[in-house]
């Protein structure tokens, strides 16, 4: 039973059609089009992929990597997805740069270390409680996804297909977030974490929910 569980489970989840938001509101003349099929692109990529680590005995991709690193990677995906079919915006060329999405053109080889316009974009398992390392007036974007985790197997969670569950956007002040720090003798990463007025911006924007899901 496992093996069959396992084989389904590299197939991801398709993007539903229906599951997008007509009224969604993304700067840049970015669409819910050019974001369902970055998303699309995703679902292919790591079909792809973990067919491939199945068909040789290894784990999947989102069992095999940290899952911040996996975040991580779904995160980088969309940023270098979305630039194809949306060519109002560009992936920041700038390593480190902040925001990761820039409108093209706007700075000299699309690369610039920090400005206020453009998308930040992340990639979380969680509904809400998004973080970033620092508070920020800029425009977010969050693609939140349900997968398995590398401790799962210990855990006997049975495995599961990767899913996108919803996607949100808003333009987002520094009072929408609330800064973590840390102690002088911690080892934490610095976060700033979006506090209930910034999460109510977001879902009141919600670009995509999946159907399916209650």
């Amino acid at each position: 039973m496992s093996v069959n569980l396992n084989a389904i489970a590299c197939q991801p989840h398709p993007v539903d059609p229906n599951g997008f938001n007509p009224n969604a509101n993304i700067p840049y003349s970015c669409t819910t089009e050019h974001i369902r099929l970055a998303m699309n692109d995703f679902i292919d990529f790591l079909g792809f992929i973990n067919q491939q680590l199945y068909g040789r005995g290894l784990e999947r991709f989102e069992t095999m990597l940290m899952p911040a690193n996996f975040s991580s990677l779904v995160g980088e995906f969309m940023i270098t997805s979305i630039p194809k079919y949306c060519t109002t915006i560009a992936k920041n060329q700038y390593h480190n740069g902040h925001p990761d999405l820039i409108p093209t053109g706007m700075f000299p080889n699309n690369a610039v270390q920090y400005a206020s316009e453009g998308i930040e974009v992340k990639a979380s398992r969680y509904l809400r409680g998004w973080q970033g390392h620092n508070p920020e007036a800029i425009w977010l974007m969050v693609f939140v996804f349900d997968s398995n985790r590398p401790s799962d197997t210990v855990k006997n969670i049975q495995p599961k297909p990767f899913r996108f569950v919803k996607v949100c956007g808003a333009m987002l002040t520094k009072n929408d977030w609330s800064f973590s720090g840390r102690s002088g003798n911690s080892r934490r990463t610095i976060t700033a974490s979006i506090n209930n007025s910034g999460y109510q911006k977001m879902s009141a924007n919600w670009i995509y929910q999946d159907p399916s899901l209650p």
